[in-house]
């Protein structure tokens, strides 16, 4: 699937959905603006290092870019382990716990939204590594601005528990899951819709706020 083709389908896939990620992005900067300076303190002072944990992700069409995160790990994170996270992963901080838990660690993406780099909703950016071995169909996803969220982050939520049963979790990865995520967000690019991406967005929050905070209730 080419870019052109999966922007000709509908007013909003070629205008309406950049312009919602301009406003929203932007409107949620400022509004977060507060609360993106607790967490920097946080982190700051918690933990040696930067607060802000760039990396290089695939983004539409093919190209690279840096996606933002507060950094959840400790420094050299990518010398001891593998690309992904389990959980109970000794390279997460105590603080960076909390901020994955409730997927606070992915806010500063609303500034690759902003900038053009990402969308609310697309497939997830994935690592070159894991780019290289798309086969021709999965590379459609390629077609679309990446998101910070999409329906298979939804179906996924609790990966990193479902990689931890694992014996071998980076096979598991490349072999089952990432190719089912590629097939829901296929699917997702073939039908984008405001009304799907307003459901997925909603569906995002409810499940990082509500869902995540009755699960931590449930175990104390």
């Amino acid at each position: 699937m080419t870019r052109q083709m999966a922007n000709s389908r509908s007013i909003y896939a070629r205008y309406g959905k950049r312009a919602l990620d301009v406003f929203s992005s932007a409107i949620g900067l400022l509004i977060l603006s507060p609360l993106l300076a607790i967490i920097a303190c946080c982190i700051k002072f918690s933990t040696p290092g930067p607060v802000v944990y760039r990396q290089i992700r695939i983004g539409q069409d093919g190209c690279q870019f840096q996606i933002l995160k507060f950094r959840s790990m400790v420094v050299d994170a990518s010398k001891r382990g593998l690309g992904i996270t389990v959980s109970g992963d000794s390279r997460v901080t105590r603080v960076g716990g909390f901020l994955r838990r409730y997927k606070l660690d992915e806010l500063p993406q609303l500034w690759n939204v902003l900038c053009g780099d990402m969308s609310l909703v697309g497939p997830r950016p994935e690592l070159p590594i894991y780019v290289a071995g798309y086969t021709p169909e999965q590379r459609a996803v390629l077609s679309a601005r990446p998101g910070i969220t999409d329906p298979a982050s939804l179906a996924y939520r609790h990966e990193e528990e479902l990689l931890s049963g694992q014996r071998s979790p980076e096979e598991f990865y490349r072999s089952k899951v990432l190719p089912d995520k590629l097939a829901r967000n296929v699917r997702y690019i073939k039908r984008i819709s405001l009304k799907g991406d307003l459901r997925i967005i909603l569906e995002t929050l409810f499940s990082s706020f509500f869902i995540s905070a009755g699960q931590k209730n449930d175990q104390t």
